[in-house]
Order: C-alpha cells, then structure tokens, then sequence
C-alpha cells in the first residue's frame, strides 16, 4: 500500500515537472525550473526514464539559447546550468558536450561568454566517452577561440589524435597550437574544420559567420595598407574608393561579405558599415576620428563583377 502510494506521488510529479518543462518558453517558468529541480531530483523524478528527461532538457537549452541569440540578448544565466543538467541526466548525450559548450563559450550575444565553464562541460563529456575524438576538438577548439590558450589547445588536440579513428587534421592543429600560431590562418582551419564534421545547421551558421568575420578582418587591414602607401605616394589620402580606381590601385568598390561597401574615413581607416550584421569582427569597428566619406560608387567606379 505505501509503495503504491509511493509510486503515485513521484508519478504526480513527473507530470507537474514535465509541465513546467513544457512552459519554459517564459524567462519565469525558466528560472521557477531551474530553482525545483537538481540532477538527483530529476533522476528520482524520473522513474528510470533518464534518458528522456536528458533529451527534454537538451531540447530546452536549444530553444533557451536560441531565443535569446534572437533577440540579441547579452545574458544567458541558464544556459551553463540547463547543459549541466544534461549531462547528468544523460553523461552519454553527445550533442550537449560537442555543441552546448561551444555556445556557452561564445561572447554574449553570440552566447554565454562562459569558457572555463565549458571547459569543465567538456571536460565532464569526455570522461564519460574518452574515445569520441570529436570532443577533444571542441576541447581544443574553446582553449584556443574562446580563452586564447594556445598550450592547452595543443594537449587538447594531441590527445585527441591518440584516439583511434580522429581525424588527420588534428595533428597539424595540435602542431599549429604548439607553434602558438595564433593567426587568422590557424583561425579559418578550425572553422572550416568546424563547419564541415557537424550536422548542426547552428553550428554551420555559426561557423560560416567566424569565417565571414576573417575575412572582413583580412580585407580591412589590406585595404588601410593600400589607402597608406597612396597617402605616401600622392601626400593626402584619398577622399573616395573612386580615386584609388581610378589610378589602378583598385579593382572596383571594395564591399563585405554581404556586399555592403566599405566606408572610407577621412584619416584613411577602412569601417564596417553594418556591424551587427557581421558579429565576431576585430577590424572596421570603430574610426579613429574625422568623418566617414559616402560609400556611394561614383559614376566612373567599376561595378564589381
């Protein structure tokens, strides 16, 4: 009789606990969740379905990270706990490991901005499944991108290249850490290397945003050398893209990845015109005085082809 009584109560709260899952769409039920339950409490409540209770909070972190990203927010207060409570549900639930912590790595409002706590996530992942290489990547991946740590990026690695079946590219990564090549190069590798072994269209997005950000970083420092060594040939710095076509130092108007032109200050520094939507880019974010010129192709400027 008391065992069945017994089974009733924790059957009742399974459902109360998987409605208030289901109501995790508001900031409230998010934190009323997150203040009832713990992993071992989850586990009781449960009744042996971990597995499940595991894939609903993974699914829930998703969602949590996802809305947030959209609206650009810049605090992420439960996204590390909702992983982490994953994990103990589910230590085997790959995706929360190899995905969840790169997001929790990530400066707002691209993430969390938590990397030591992503570290230990991952860490936690690959205790549990210490012959799935793709994990030491993630581990490499967050030491190198997110805490700039090119020594434990490099042992992440080479330790994943001690399990069987990692990928080849892992030991030029393991080399490149050691070598603290820290350069946009090593950079385009790890996020091309990211984009092509995951499934995960957010990953993939994620990935193809980095390498945008690369770019641009790449074309604004090509661009500033070439509007100097104008300035040093001509003595004033061009006022237009439009002169530096028309003396054959450009093709055509400069544009960024999603073919926004360039604008081109006063003082010769090359800024981003639309910076949210390139997040992740270190150069053409601020000028560094006088006013920008119009970004406008002038009638003699070559159309890029």
């Amino acid at each position: 009789m008391m065992f069945a009584a017994l089974l009733i109560c924790c059957m009742s709260t399974s459902v109360i606990a998987l409605r208030k899952l289901d109501h995790i769409r508001s900031g409230s039920a998010v934190q009323e969740l997150l203040f009832v339950p713990s992993p071992k409490v989850m586990k009781a409540m449960s009744l042996g379905y971990t597995g499940l209770m595991a894939d609903i909070y993974w699914t829930r972190a998703v969602q949590y990270f996802g809305r947030n990203h959209h609206d650009r927010k810049l605090e992420y207060h439960y996204l590390g706990p909702l992983l982490e409570i994953t994990a103990d549900l589910d230590p085997h639930l790959l995706p929360t490991y190899e995905f969840g912590s790169v997001f929790l790595a990530q400066k707002p409002p691209e993430g969390a901005g938590e990397p030591d706590r992503a570290v230990q996530l991952v860490e936690k992942g690959i205790k549990h499944n210490p012959e799935y290489w793709r994990l030491y990547y993630s581990l490499g991946f967050i030491h190198w991108m997110e805490r700039k740590d090119p020594s434990a990026a490099a042992d992440a690695f080479q330790r994943g290249v001690k399990v069987q079946g990692s990928h080849p590219w892992m030991k030029s990564m393991a080399a490149a850490m050691a070598s603290e090549s820290g350069d946009r190069n090593t950079a385009r590798l790890l996020w091309r290397a990211m984009y092509e072994s995951t499934e995960d269209q957010n990953v993939k997005r994620n990935a193809v945003k980095r390498l945008a950000a690369l770019d641009v970083d790449d074309s604004v420092d090509t661009l500033e050398l070439v509007v100097l060594k104008y300035k040093e040939r001509f003595g004033a710095a061009p006022r237009s893209w439009a002169q530096l076509v028309q003396a054959g130092w450009l093709k055509s108007t400069p544009l960024d990845p999603i073919g926004n032109p360039y604008e081109l200050a006063e003082d010769g520094s090359v800024l981003v015109q639309n910076i949210d939507a390139l997040p992740f880019i270190t150069r053409g974010l601020v000028k560094h005085g006088g006013a920008s010129v119009s970004t406008q192709s002038e009638s003699n400027v070559k159309k890029p082809s």
